[in-house]
């Protein structure tokens, strides 16, 4: 008899309809290769680190999280956030997360659930073993809600990925990340 509870297996869709009866409210997706993103893109989704990490780096600023609607059970929590560079406000990413709630150590769920610093900052603050294993990259046509977060004017596509976060060798965190540069 296997134990399956701690597999996780991040679908774009499932992660989507946390917050979307309508999918085409917050975009339309196609998969894509690495070689198919623009340079920049596959700098900042390319890769199997935090994207808190990896925005600071390629925007060269801190960023800060803002939590833009929440969902909680008894085994999960998941919300929908953005992270905003430090030196100017500026959207870098939008996301979609869902935490395993059982998996992670009560003081670090709390201080996640405080919405105070992105998820991977918390981590990583805490020391945490964590590996990121990117799962698909996508080209995304934005839809009227993620037009409006990002704000930045008329906005034709942006790139994101899916991905899911080990932790201790345990899947708990399942991610879909937009960015826009």
């Amino acid at each position: 008899m296997s134990n399956t509870t701690n597999w996780a297996s991040p679908d774009l869709q499932s992660l989507v309809d946390l917050f979307f009866p309508n999918p085409a409210e917050l975009g339309v997706f196609r998969e894509v290769p690495s070689p198919a993103l623009p340079d920049a893109y596959r700098r900042l989704l390319a890769h199997p680190h935090h994207m808190t990490v990896a925005n600071e780096e390629f925007h060269h600023s801190p960023v800060a999280v803002e939590v833009l609607a929440e969902q909680q059970t008894v085994s999960h929590y998941s919300r929908q956030i953005l992270l905003r560079r430090a030196t100017d406000g500026q959207v870098v990413q939008y996301g979609i997360v869902r935490i395993n709630r059982q998996q992670i150590p009560a003081p670090v769920m709390a201080e996640i659930e405080a919405r105070t610093l992105p998820l991977g900052r918390v981590l990583i603050d805490h020391n945490m073993m964590r590996t990121v294993k990117l799962l698909s990259l996508w080209h995304v046509i934005p839809g009227p809600y993620l037009i409006e977060q990002f704000s930045q004017g008329p906005l034709a596509e942006c790139f994101g990925r899916t991905a899911i976060l080990y932790l201790n060798a345990l899947p708990v965190v399942e991610l879909l990340e937009i960015v826009k540069v």
